[in-house]
């Protein structure tokens, strides 16, 4: 057998006493966990736990693991919204059948477990928002979108390839299958109608499982929401990518406001192209093609935090609230960073340990945190006055909380595990 994996390769130390030489649907190990709100897959999937941190191994023909593993690899490189890939297991020894034939074993691809993630069945059954086709659908328009930008041609795009994680009261999609996929230098248009199309025919049929199962809301039409989808791909494509023509004089608030759709639309500028035309001067916006992180990046260098780039917003946005707080407390101005350090010791902090440890799988802590605040907003409006942070997540977390669905995993056997 060969093992080849990414730093840090210390993370995958104690994965190789597992039973490798087995088939990896026959493995018994007591690390094995079992997940949840796991998806649907054609391949032979299992989950394992190894110093607090959680793995998906997948059995796959080695050819395709070997490029999957490329693949991922240059994604986490690029920064872009998939999961992380930490290695591969190769050259397996066959395994025997019953009458003592050799089984040639295929590889297993192994990828960081996505925290708090969920498949869209889970998402269904467990609706943590009150619109999530809307919202689902968005996200993975999002992805494909960003996936386009960076040059690659997923070939297999669908709800069941797709994960998803709440942002901030919405949702924010990764790739988590790339076996199909191909990096190109920039797609055609014949590439990305392809990829497209086949996401609204797979998220029609999905859809269609979901209406069968008895999960999908009545109000919701498969074939509508299939339709919706390459127009709502286009749209966007449209505005990530559109040159625009205007006179000189339009020049500097033109140009901002183009950046500020794209801003608002969740995606940052990586360089801006002025190009002098006889019809006038011609814009060309080049889009980042890794998650969008203007807020994130501000969020970090304030307080050390790392959420994603919704919930940076929400909290940032927080923080200038309290930053107001403290100078008409104080009477005089506070520092951005002094009222940053304040904010993170004396709000989120505190609230954050309000959150017994039994109810820390439920959501991400910048998700918890953004909840708390909609629900003080909630009990302020009920109370006909601000009842403040503390008071909202003293509620939040004995009444709310504990009615939201672990997105984590349970361990076999465990109370409630899955049978």
């Amino acid at each position: 057998m060969r093992f080849i994996f990414r730093p840090p390769a210390a993370q995958a130390a104690g994965l190789l006493s597992l039973p490798w030489h087995q088939p990896l649907a026959e493995w018994a190990d007591d690390r094995i966990l079992e997940v949840a709100h796991r998806g649907i897959s054609r391949h032979v999937v299992r989950f394992v736990e190894e110093d607090g941190h959680v793995y998906a191994l997948k059995e796959i023909e080695e050819r395709l693991a070997r490029r999957e593993y490329r693949l991922l690899g240059e994604l986490e490189a690029m920064g872009m919204p998939a999961v992380s890939v930490l290695g591969i297991c190769v050259e397996r020894p066959d395994a025997v059948d019953e009458d003592g034939d050799p089984l040639p074993q295929d590889a297993i691809l192994v990828t960081r477990f996505l925290d708090y993630s969920m498949s869209y069945r889970y998402v269904f059954s467990h609706a943590h928002m009150s619109q999530p086709i809307d919202q689902l659908v968005d996200a993975m328009v999002e992805l494909i979108a960003r996936l386009h930008l960076a040059g690659l041609f997923w070939g297999d795009c669908s709800l069941s390839n797709t994960l998803f994680r709440p942002d901030a009261g919405s949702i924010a999609a990764y790739l988590v299958d790339a076996e199909t996929a191909e990096m190109h230098p920039t797609l055609t248009d014949g590439q990305r109608s392809f990829d497209i199309a086949y996401a609204a025919e797979r998220v029609g049929g999905e859809l269609f499982d979901l209406q069968a199962g008895g999960l999908l809301p009545p109000d919701v039409d498969p074939i509508d929401i299939a339709a919706q989808l390459p127009l709502r791909y286009e749209a966007l494509w449209d505005e990530l990518t559109r040159e625009e023509v205007f006179r000189p004089d339009e020049q500097r608030y033109r140009v901002a406001e183009r950046i500020d759709r794209l801003n608002e639309l969740g995606f940052d500028v990586d360089e801006v192209e002025l190009i002098t035309t006889e019809e006038g001067t011609r814009l060309k916006v080049h889009t980042r093609v890794a998650e969008s992180g203007r807020h994130r990046q501000q969020l970090f260098a304030l307080t050390g935090l790392q959420v994603t780039e919704n919930q940076a917003r929400r909290l940032l946005n927080d923080m200038v609230s309290y930053r107001a707080h403290l100078e008409q407390k104080d009477g005089r101005p506070v520092s951005e960073t002094v009222a940053a350090h304040r904010w993170r010791s004396e709000v989120y902090d505190r609230v954050m340990a309000m959150v017994p440890e039994g109810l820390q799988d439920r959501l991400a802590p910048a998700e918890v945190f953004h909840e708390i605040l909609e629900h003080r907003w909630f009990l302020s409006e009920q109370a006909g006055r601000d009842v403040g942070t503390t008071a909202a997540a003293r509620s939040y977390v004995g009444k709310i909380l504990p009615t939201t669905p672990s997105t984590l995993t349970v361990l076999p056997d465990a109370p409630g595990s899955p049978s």
